[in-house]
C-alpha cells in the first residue's frame, strides 16, 4: 500500500501566521515525503461549534486560499472539501453503529464541554459535538489513509479512529488500515501579541493574509518590558525574539541576540520582526488576492479535487456496504 498521508483543514474564522507556521507550513511540507496527500477542508465539523451560516461558507473560502497561496499544489495533492464527499457521511453513520458509547464518553472534548456545566452536564452539548471523533474517524478511514498529523489534543482522537477501525474489522472483515499519528510538536508554541499562544479567542493573532500596513500595525501591538533604549533585554523570553526565529537564519538570530545585549529599542527590535515577516508573506499575500479576485476558482478546484477522490470513496463504500449486508437481494 503507499504511504498517504491526510490533513484535515479546520474552517473557522481567519488563518494567522500561528496558523501558517503551526499547520500550514509544516503540513505542506510533510506531504513531500509520501506517495500520496490528501488535503481536505472539514466544513461540516466547523457546524459543531458555528451555527452562522455566512461565516461558515466566508471561512471555507478564506481558509482555501490561505493554503493555496501558501503553497498547496492541487495538481500533486488531493484538495477537497469535506461536504462534496458524501460517502463520508454515510461512512460516519456505519462507524457510529459499531462505536461503544463509553469510548465516546471518554472524549477529552466531550469531557471538557460537560466539566463547565454545574448542574446538568448536557446542557449544550450535541449529538455533534459527542460523535466528532466518529466523524475524524470516516475522514481518515475512507480513504485509508496511513499517516495523519496531529497535535497533542488531537492525539486521542486518532487513537480513536484506531479502536474503531479495529472494532470494525473484528466484527466484519478486514477493510480499514490502522493509521499512525505524525505528532506535532507541544513546545513549538507560536506566540501572540500577548505572549501567550496565538489564538482567535485571545484576540491576539497577527494575520496571515492582511494588507502590509496592517501587518505592521498588529506587530506594533506586540507587549514588551519597559525596558529604555540603551538597556540590555533578555531575548529568550521575549514574543519579538520567539516570532523573529522562524523567518530568519541563524546568522540572522545571532545578530539580533547581540542587538538585544546592546539595548536596542522594541520599535526598532519590532520593525526589524516586520521587515523579515513582511519579505516572507508577500508573495503569498500576492497569490491571495490573485486568487481572491476569481470568485469561481476556488470551486472549481475543490469540486475537481472531490472528483477525483469519490471513486476511491465509492470503491471503498461499497465494500463496507457488502460486509454489513447493505446490497441487492440475492
Amino acid at each position: 500500500m503507499n504511504k498517504r498521508i491526510l490533513t484535515g483543514i479546520t474552517t473557522t474564522g481567519t488563518p494567522h501566521i500561528g496558523n501558517y507556521l503551526g499547520a500550514i507550513k509544516p503540513a505542506l511540507n510533510l506531504s513531500k515525503e509520501f506517495d500520496e496527500s490528501y488535503f481536505f477542508l472539514a466544513d461540516y465539523h466547523a457546524i459543531i461549534k458555528n451555527s452562522n451560516s455566512s461565516e461558515v461558507q466566508d471561512s471555507v473560502k478564506s481558509v482555501a486560499q490561505a493554503w493555496l497561496a501558501s503553497g498547496l499544489d492541487p495538481e500533486k495533492s488531493n484538495f477537497y472539501r469535506q461536504s462534496d464527499v458524501p460517502e463520508i457521511l454515510e461512512l460516519s453513520w456505519i462507524l457510529n453503529c459499531v462505536t461503544a458509547k463509553g469510548l465516546m464518553n471518554r472524549s477529552h472534548a466531550y469531557k471538557a464541554a460537560t466539566a463547565l456545566n454545574e448542574t446538568d452536564e448536557d446542557k449544550g452539548i450535541t449529538m455533534g459535538l459527542f460523535a466528532y471523533p466518529v466523524l475524524m474517524a470516516a475522514d481518515i478511514l475512507m480513504f485509508n489513509a496511513t499517516h495523519v498529523p496531529v497535535g497533542p489534543d488531537q492525539i486521542q482522537h486518532l487513537e480513536m479512529t484506531r479502536d474503531i477501525a479495529g472494532r470494525f474489522n473484528h466484527i466484519y472483515k478486514n477493510t480499514f488500515s490502522m493509521p499512525e499519528a505524525i505528532t506535532q510538536k507541544a513546545d513549538n508554541i507560536i506566540l501572540g501579541q500577548d505572549g501567550r499562544k496565538m489564538s482567535k479567542s485571545y484576540k491576539n493573532i497577527i494575520p496571515l493574509l492582511s494588507t502590509e500596513k496592517a501587518l505592521k500595525k498588529s506587530i506594533a501591538k506586540i507587549i514588551t518590558n519597559s525596558l529604555e533604549p540603551g538597556e540590555p533585554k533578555e531575548y529568550e523570553s521575549c514574543t519579538v525574539f520567539s516570532l523573529y526565529r522562524h523567518f530568519s537564519s541563524s546568522d540572522e538570530q545571532e545578530s539580533l541576540k547581540e542587538a538585544y545585549k546592546e539595548g536596542i529599542s522594541w520599535g526598532d527590535a519590532k520593525n526589524k520582526l516586520f521587515e523579515k515577516v513582511n519579505s516572507h508573506l508577500s508573495p503569498i499575500r500576492e497569490k491571495y488576492f490573485e486568487l481572491d479576485t476569481d470568485v469561481n476558482l476556488i470551486n472549481e478546484l475543490l469540486l475537481s479535487g472531490a472528483k477525483k477522490v469519490r471513486p476511491q470513496a465509492q470503491e471503498l463504500l461499497e465494500k463496507v456496504r457488502d460486509s454489513i449486508g447493505i446490497k441487492s437481494i440475492s
